[in-house]
């Protein structure tokens, strides 16, 4: 008799069972959520959502990218989705900076993605994903079917973790020669109407199916979390994305990991990964909405400094702090992110502590750090 150690080796596998019980309170709050999040967009304007979707996404490309252990570069990205949103007549053309060609296809992919939600998904259009995330036909150093499902020629699908000799598989994947027909009933689902089935619930069903199938030599996380993010746009019933799932993945990165795979090995219930979809889902919505309140506070900001002169440089670093600037703000960072001089930069932010923009830092360490005064940040 055969031991069955992952789901996938049980017949009917994907005969889900879940209990609405436990679910449906988490989704009515995540619907809440999701309601109040694209009306509180509606009531900006034209601009603003715009900004917000710029942020977004660009928080999305490089977080799902982070999960894998790749850092893209933030202003290549940045620009990218400004571009590919035809927003970038929106901002200085000298912050806007030249992306790379794998950068760019990867946030062509994550937009369309989500774009095309009202339409079918096709495995043509995976693959078309997976040739834009491995555009040389590279990983690393490593040459890959780019676009084309894995054959196992070197052996079983297997994720690891662990150096040599102390390698740990943490899960190992169907076998090649199922992808074709499992992959199949997984798209026949995934555009069926299920009027019984919360399509947040669906998402989050799709996302265990699609990284458990794991049908490529690499890049499945990412398209895990491209095709759940097209579900969760149709759940949200537009294009536009707000909030970022795969920011809140990474920063619970190792719980994501254990529930995923207790859930593969059939230690936990599908419900049990459901329900940490969902709150992961909630927190990332609920982020969304301190963020969109930060890009009000901001645009507000900008109002009442309409009278004020700043110099190119500090602009740029003024909306920088209002974004997502990491660590602190020394002199140092700033000639650095400016391309000046430190005393030039220094000049730069005693000016702008002069006008109440920047105070000084209560803990700043060996080196003097400042941050947005609480007048400008309110």
């Amino acid at each position: 008799m055969h031991y069955k150690k992952y789901i996938h080796e049980c017949p009917n596998w994907t005969d889900w069972q879940i209990d609405n019980n436990q679910l449906l309170p988490l989704v009515a709050n995540v619907r809440l959520l999701q309601g109040k999040l694209l009306g509180q967009m509606q009531s900006l304007g034209f601009e603003l959502p715009l900004e917000a979707q710029l942020d977004a996404v660009t928080l999305e490309v490089i977080k799902t990218s982070e999960i894998e252990g790749e850092i893209l570069n933030n202003e290549q990205v940045r620009s990218s989705v400004a571009r590919h949103l035809g927003i970038e007549h929106l901002y200085n053309p000298d912050t806007l900076v030249t992306p790379t060609r794998e950068i760019d296809a990867i946030v062509e992919m994550m937009l369309t993605a989500s774009f095309y939600f009202d339409q079918p998904l096709t495995l043509d259009e995976i693959f078309a994903w997976h040739r834009a995330l491995f555009p040389t036909g590279f990983s690393g150093l490593y040459k890959i079917q780019a676009g084309r499902l894995r054959d196992d020629r070197t052996g079983a699908m297997q994720v690891v973790s662990g150096g040599y000799g102390r390698t740990k598989v943490h899960f190992e994947a169907p076998t090649a020669q199922l992808l074709p027909d499992e992959l199949a009933k997984f798209i026949a689902w995934y555009n069926e109407d299920q009027p019984d089935l919360d399509l947040t619930i669906k998402a989050g069903i799709a996302h265990l199916w699609f990284v458990t199938l794991h049908p490529f030599e690499d890049g499945n996380g990412r398209l895990t979390r491209a095709i759940t993010e097209r579900m969760l746009a149709k759940s949200d019933g537009s294009g536009r994305r707000f909030y970022s799932m795969s920011a809140q993945i990474l920063a619970t990165r190792s719980e994501y990991y254990t529930i995923l795979e207790s859930t593969q090995k059939g230690l936990t219930s599908v419900t049990d990964w459901l329900v940490w979809f969902l709150q992961t889902l909630d927190q990332a919505l609920t982020t969304a909405l301190t963020r969109t309140q930060r890009t009000v506070d901001k645009a507000q900001f900008w109002h009442r400094h309409r009278n004020t002169t700043f110099n190119e440089r500090q602009v740029m670093m003024i909306n920088r702090l209002w974004g997502d600037f990491f660590g602190k703000l020394t002199t140092k960072k700033w000639a650095m992110m400016t391309k000046t001089s430190a005393d030039t930069a220094l000049r730069d932010i005693n000016d702008l502590v002069d006008k109440g923009v920047l105070v000084k830092s209560a803990e700043s360490g060996r080196s003097q750090s400042y941050e947005l005064s609480a007048d400008a940040d309110s």
